[in-house]
């Protein structure tokens, strides 16, 4: 179940609300939660029932463990390590055996010469997010930094549906106190109102434009050849990566908004990340709650001050070394995540010695940087990627002529006017209208903001026979 859904708006969600707020409007609080929880679970196993005795075993085993660490004083430090270790070993465990089986065996059949057969595991729904919550829980009980939560609250924090498939990651402390804040187990308007708004742009984002747009670039990406056509490859390239950013952002709209419909805030994910005007300042953009997690327990684990071979380049490399890894089982991946650490570190030395390039040339370098890595991201092999970097440049394919050149850039635009409309109004939401961040900040609940958001909801109900998955639905 995703939410784009006919089943999701006219059933599992007004459902799900209804019962929730009745149930705290007789008092029944405790009640309530375990219905959410319930719910939340119910909307997991709809999309991995294989893998749900698993998924409780794990938030379970890990709730024992983190309130084990918390409940241990300090001269006690010993079994608090082996405690973490223990944990660790279980999720990150879990994890590579679902998510990099078959990668670690292609590679041994290669070093080695083995045939041994891949396993193809179907990989669970939301297995790499919710890990990362699991595994912040556990290392902020080793550190003190947790509560004595107890096990339906530590329960909301990990299944709260909105968030759970796709994310955004959330942080325990940001969201436990709030199922426990009482002025949050009544209704209220104008976060409802908040909530439909941004659900209504996160639910226009995926099927009107990410949809389409990730339909047809990824066609072209799937049957690339070494001499593909100049403008098509340039064109598909672009589409995929303001699709990919329509994608994610539109479910974090979604997430954000039905957390609201609950009383309860869920971080900002994206923040115009395509306005940036170098690499570092497009991860603090992008989605931000991931970068946030590597930030606090990767870099803050690698980085050490005064020591060398801990410095802020190394540990941004490590960093972005597992951001690749995380993002998928293959090479590709690695190499993408290792890329955009160098031009991090790039972005950080320039700023380190006070070095600035003008906005016309920093703000297309980086757009140029973020279609280049997106490519490798998307292609399937490095092969692919590296005959779609050779047709940006096939010039040959324009012709021999100016007046050949100019007449296939216009048979090209008529050929793909549709397409090229829903391109050109995907970068002006980008490039120059205000995000939803911005817009739920300043939002206001009026005749204009409930038209906007019934226009929007309308057109997305007629399309939703045309709903694709989020590129991070399995994930």
């Amino acid at each position: 179940m995703i939410f784009s859904t006919y089943q999701f708006i006219f059933l599992f969600l007004p459902i799900t609300f209804a019962v929730y707020f009745a149930l705290n409007h007789f008092k029944q609080h405790s009640v309530a939660k375990i219905w959410l929880v319930v719910c939340s679970l119910y909307f997991y196993g709809q999309g991995s029932p294989d893998f749900f005795p698993f998924f409780l075993a794990s938030i379970t085993g890990n709730y024992i463990i983190g309130s084990t660490m918390s409940r241990l004083e300090g001269e006690q430090s010993l079994q608090k390590k082996l405690l973490l270790a223990l944990g660790l070993a279980g999720n990150i465990g879990l994890l590579g055996y679902y998510k990099y089986t078959d990668f670690f065996i292609e590679n041994y059949n290669l070093i080695t010469g083995s045939d041994y057969a891949l396993k193809h595991i179907v990989l669970p729904i939301g297995i790499s997010f919710f890990t990362f919550q699991l595994i912040a829980f556990l290392v902020d009980s080793y550190r003190g930094e947790t509560k004595q939560y107890d096990f339906v609250n530590y329960l909301l924090f990990i299944t709260f549906f909105p968030q759970l498939i796709v994310g955004p990651i959330i942080h325990h402390g940001e969201i436990v106190p709030q199922f426990e804040n009482r002025e949050n187990l009544k209704i209220n308007y104008d976060n409802l109102a908040k909530g439909l708004f941004l659900f209504s742009i996160g639910c226009a984002k995926k099927i009107l434009l990410a949809d389409p747009m990730t339909t047809n670039a990824q066609e072209f990406f799937n049957n690339v050849t070494a001499n593909s056509d100049l403008l098509l490859t340039w064109f598909s390239s672009i589409e995929y990566t303001i699709s990919y950013y329509f994608d994610l952002s539109g479910y974090a709209d979604m997430a954000i908004g039905l957390g609201w419909m609950f009383n309860i805030a869920i971080p900002q994910n994206f923040d115009s990340p395509y306005k940036a005007r170098n690499f570092q300042d497009y991860w603090r953009r992008w989605h931000m709650t991931l970068s946030r997690f590597l930030s606090n327990y990767i870099f803050r684990s690698v980085y050490k001050k005064d020591c060398k071979w801990r410095n802020y380049y190394i540990a941004t490399m490590v960093t972005f070394f597992v951001s690749g890894f995380w993002h998928g089982a293959g090479w590709t991946f690695v190499v993408w995540g290792l890329i955009n650490g160098f031009f991090v570190c790039a972005a950080s030395w320039m700023k380190r010695r006070n070095l600035k390039f003008p906005f016309f040339i920093a703000f297309p370098l980086t757009a140029l940087g973020v279609i280049l890595v997106r490519v490798l991201f998307v292609s399937n092999t490095f092969t692919d990627a590296w005959n779609v970097y050779l047709g940006m440049v096939n010039f040959s394919s324009l012709g021999t002529t100016v007046s050949e050149a100019l007449s296939s850039v216009w048979h090209f635009i008529i050929w793909h006017k549709s397409s090229g409309l829903r391109l050109l109004i995907g970068i002006i939401i980008c490039w120059f209208l205000p995000n939803s961040k911005t817009m739920t900040e300043k939002f206001k609940a009026n005749i204009w903001t409930v038209l906007y958001a019934a226009v929007l909801m309308l057109l997305c109900i007629m399309q939703m026979n045309k709903v694709v998955q989020f590129l991070y639905f399995q994930f």
